[in-house]
């Protein structure tokens, strides 16, 4: 998520030029004009419903949760991320905390910065306990560095009572905490092979299963479709429901597709569609490297060669002529005079994902509302938009981008992920998103799985120990006293194997 500091607008006409400088605090932008107006950047079967995995509950039996109480405890947007307060410590200190489901630590500033408004004072809470390990994690954008710890968490619109978790206390960051963020912390919801700086760090929510008794599932609606990223006003809402499915937030029947290894909540992808045409692209493109959901990423993603046949796919479809390659790069917005929407002039995407029934597939299908976003006004005549869609060098990944129009379920008790029509997805009464199947589906689209980053650093650990063990033999060879031979042939130090090694 790359923060614009500020955007240059050059209004062409065939009369004259004029220049305008705007701030925005928004994340990722791109842009196209419409009126020859351009904004100049720098740079399955069919699944049960919830009721029919008796995990739609207005409450858990055991007292521990009551969704209810957890709907609307999200803030924020696609641009600048969904976060939750959270209180931390003995006396508590309360701080909002970005969910992503594409990490595994939790995370929290605990010095001060200037993008932080608040942070936590391990000092002033008596139940913090450092472990003296540090830590360090790095993002797609941004990393962090700081010591791991453990203390109290509550959380006011979640699960009863009060749970001991592990936590990082970043002490120093470059390009994570950005201007106009209102978070100070991190909660990773991914398991626990991406927790740093290794797996042994229990993940947020495996201690909050195991502590509370809830299930071990949760299910995330973001509500920041449509809301412009810039916007100065109460930011947009969402819920993250810890324990299981709240059926107030979904329309229609909740489709499944497998997680298929546990580290990212990573998925199959079978093909992607532009309106109603096939990009008939090998399968496997789609999941090179992998392809995971993960709240964390504020755009959809896709490899190189995808990205560029939707763009394609986009500019021939498309009822506006001479797109500018740039509003597809990330470097120009598109401008509309206010009034004028620009949904009409492009294609739905659909991304088919691969079922719990393996043999079928279901759809996603993302409107033009979710993927051409609202970023700012201009002069309170113009509406200007960036392309959701970006290029990735690792993998595709559905971020918020298309998040923002289902009601998401990460069913980690049966190594699965749900999706249904959020009831917030909807704009004029039009909603923003759809879901359909089953359809038939190929296999073959995942080949090898390609090596995580955990198991790499486990053969890099290895390689190393049988470098000091070989080292080790021959730092015993020199230093032990070697017997000379006698002239039969003993060998002696002068003809040692070890000796001429060494020469």
């Amino acid at each position: 998520m790359l923060l614009v500091r500020g955007l240059l607008l050059a209004l062409c006409f065939s009369t004259g030029c004029c220049v305008y400088t705007i701030r925005l605090k928004s994340f990722s932008l791109g842009g196209f004009s419409s009126s020859a107006l351009q904004l100049q950047l720098g740079a399955s079967q069919r699944n049960q419903t919830a009721s029919g995995s008796g995990l739609s509950l207005a409450s858990d039996p055991s007292g521990a949760v009551n969704f209810l109480d957890m709907v609307n405890n999200l803030r924020g947007d696609s641009g600048r991320g969904y976060y939750m307060e959270m209180v931390i410590g003995t006396p508590g200190q309360t701080l909002n905390i970005l969910v992503d489901t594409g990490s595994s630590n939790f995370a929290v500033a605990a010095a001060s910065h200037p993008y932080v408004t608040t942070y936590f004072n391990r000092a002033l809470s008596s139940t913090y306990q450092t472990s003296g390990r540090a830590v360090a994690v790095r993002y797609t954008q941004g990393n962090w560095e700081g010591e791991l710890g453990t203390d109290h968490i509550s959380i006011p619109q979640g699960p009863n009572g009060t749970i001991t978790i592990n936590i990082a206390a970043i002490l120093t960051s470059d390009g994570f905490f950005l201007p106009g963020i209102n978070w100070q912390g991190i909660l990773g919801l991914a398991y626990p092979l991406l927790a740093r700086p290794d797996p042994s760090v229990e993940p947020f929510f495996n201690s909050l299963v195991q502590q509370t008794g809830i299930p071990d599932v949760f299910s995330l609606q973001m509500c920041g479709a449509g809301v412009s990223v810039s916007a100065t006003s109460e930011p947009a809402g969402g819920s993250l429901i810890m324990g299981g499915i709240e059926p107030t937030l979904y329309q229609g029947s909740v489709w499944y597709t497998p997680v298929l290894q546990e580290w990212y909540y990573q998925v199959e992808v079978l093909k992607l569609e532009v309106g109603d045409q096939n990009l008939n692209l090998d399968c496997r493109e789609y999941n090179t490297d992998k392809a995971i959901v993960d709240s964390g990423t504020t755009l959809l993603r896709l490899p190189a060669k995808v990205f560029d046949a939707v763009v394609e796919a986009i500019s021939q479809m498309s009822l506006m002529q001479d797109f500018s390659s740039g509003f597809f790069a990330g470097s120009k917005l598109a401008c509309w005079v206010k009034g004028d929407s620009p949904w009409r002039f492009f294609p739905k995407i659909s991304i088919y994902l691969r079922a719990t029934n393996t043999s079928q597939a279901f759809r996603l299908t993302a409107l033009p509302q979710l993927y051409i976003q609202p970023v700012t006004d201009v002069d309170g005549t113009l509406n200007c938009y960036r392309f959701g869609i970006s290029s990735s060098t690792n993998g595709l990944v559905i971020g918020a981008t298309v998040m923002e129009g289902f009601y998401v379920i990460f069913d980690r008790a049966h190594k699965r992920v749900g999706f249904a029509v959020s009831t917030c997805a909807e704009s004029d009464g039009v909603l923003m998103a759809e879901i359909a199947g089953p359809f038939p589906a190929d296999s073959g689209c995942i080949g090898s799985f390609p090596l995580q980053e955990p198991l790499l650093w486990v053969i890099a650990y290895a390689l190393m120990g049988l470098c000091a063990l070989v080292l080790l033999i021959l730092l015993i060879l020199l230093l032990v006293p070697c017997h000379r031979r006698q002239r039969d042939g003993e060998i002696t130090d002068q003809s040692s194997l070890v000796r001429h090694r060494i020469k």
